[in-house]
């Protein structure tokens, strides 16, 4: 008896998606938008990616970092405008002559929104790109900084 694999198993979901998706008349799985290739589904350039970062927070900035290898520091748009960051750019697309075994990268325009709910000081942001990793610092704004007080002995 042959046990089945992960990626037999991962086969027969999907199947049985695509087959309930056409008896309910949805759209097909989307799998571009779960991490996997959804090759001729749509021309890549009709395509966005979102874009993965890790987010946290210090006591005076949000620190943003995001892997983009082989896009160029210059290829990157990074806006800020009322409480939203944004983040976009292209990974380049695959030679068209190439004959691919296996295509798992994503090819294309990839874009990130993030809100800040807080106030934070737009004119101090950084971006910082090496080695494919794209870093953001985005001050707080001295309102919302905290405050260090200090006990008084009598």
């Amino acid at each position: 008896m042959k046990t089945a694999t992960y990626n037999d198993l991962v086969r027969d979901f999907v199947s049985m998606s695509d087959a309930m998706n056409r008896v309910l008349g949805s759209r097909p799985y989307d799998y571009a938008r779960h991490g996997g290739s959804d090759s001729g589904a749509a021309a890549p350039a009709e395509r966005t990616m979102r874009l993965p970062l890790d987010a946290y927070a210090t006591d005076d900035a949000f620190m943003l970092t995001a892997y983009v290898p082989g896009v160029k520091a210059e290829d990157l748009e990074i806006t800020f405008e009322g409480e939203e960051l944004t983040v976009r750019g292209r990974f380049q697309p695959a030679p068209e002559e190439a004959s691919f075994l296996k295509q798992e990268l994503f090819h294309g325009a990839f874009e990130r929104r993030l809100t800040f709910n807080v106030p934070v000081n737009a004119d101090a942001i950084e971006a910082t790109f090496e080695n494919g990793v794209l870093t953001l610092r985005v001050p707080k704004a001295e309102a919302v900084k905290p405050k260090q007080i200090k006990v008084q002995a009598k």
